[in-house]
């Protein structure tokens, strides 16, 4: 289980500063340079969720949902500097408990 939160939580963070290094590029005008780290970084979260164990790619992409979604309330709070609201914390909760269900929920056969 370790391995697999540890799989998620770096995969949110590398997708997140690769399409956040994209975001500065188109959007806030940053230069086109921050493309390449950008895709390095989109390259290596791909790499990440590879590692986690589970018998179908599907699973593995939606209970990582969750993560993300988290991962991208604490983005906001921590580098962009706006501080979640009540919306956005019960959100990520309800994200993660169906991330819990998803991917450790019993499973016939």
């Amino acid at each position: 289980m370790t391995k697999t939160f540890l799989a998620y939580a770096g995969a949110a963070l590398a997708e997140i500063a690769g399409c956040f290094a994209f975001w500065a590029w188109l959007r806030l005008d940053r230069s086109v340079w921050w493309v390449a780290p950008g895709l390095l970084s989109l390259t290596l979260f791909a790499f990440l969720l590879t590692l986690v164990e589970s018998e179908a790619a599907g699973r593995t992409y939606a209970a990582y949902g969750g993560i993300y979604i988290v991962a991208s309330i604490l983005w906001l709070w921590t580098v962009e500097g706006h501080r979640p609201d009540r919306w956005d914390v019960a959100g990520g909760a309800i994200c993660l408990a169906g991330m819990a269900v998803i991917l450790f929920g019993p499973r016939s056969g």
